[in-house]
């Protein structure tokens, strides 16, 4: 019975031990998103030094993501719970297009998806409705603007590596046109 005592006792502190951390709702590691968004500064931060990204200014959001103004909008920024109306392009940093809204844009970069409908984006600023990075970076753009949107990986798809044509982690540029908000 001392023994039984002894093994359960043991048995008991490992399980406190393990409960300790924070883990994932989902069971796996928990993300590393200030160790991401490390990697991702520096990766950013070469691409930019030699993308040949024309633009007026850039603003360098103290979240990571970067907004390339190309063309300033005569409109207001947007606020949170705005509706915002956009036409998109999202790349990988070496230009490979994994999706857009633009059905001519998708053919020619073989990710057209004949299931799928082609319209303006639309998406409540401050939401889940889209990634976090356009949240981000459409607050800083007024309405009429087109640019790009450098986003990191933990304002983007993360690990997941379920998006097609998106590697796990990886750092996505968006062309954005700024249509107008509600």
């Amino acid at each position: 019975m001392k023994n039984f005592r002894i093994v359960l006792s043991f048995l008991v502190a490992v399980l406190l031990v393990a409960s300790c951390g924070t883990p994932s709702p989902f069971g796996g590691p928990v993300y590393d998103s200030e160790g991401n968004l490390a990697i991702d500064r520096v990766k950013i931060d070469d691409f930019l030094r030699t993308a040949p990204i024309d633009s007026l200014y850039r603003i360098h959001d103290p979240t990571g993501v970067v907004i390339i103004v190309q063309e300033e909008g005569t409109g207001a920024k947007p606020a949170a719970g705005m509706l915002v109306y956009t036409n998109y392009t999202g790349k990988l940093l070496d230009g490979t297009v994994f999706d857009t809204n633009l059905e001519d844009v998708a053919r020619e970069n073989d990710v057209y998806d004949p299931s799928r409908t082609y319209r303006i984006f639309q998406f409540t600023l401050g939401t889940s409705e889209t990634i976090q990075g356009f949240n981000l970076g459409f607050r800083q753009m007024t309405s009429g603007s087109k640019g790009v949107l450098i986003i990191p990986s933990p304002w983007a798809y993360r690990d997941s590596g379920t998006i097609p044509g998106v590697p796990a982690n990886s750092v996505l540029m968006f062309e954005v046109e700024f249509l107008g908000m509600d």
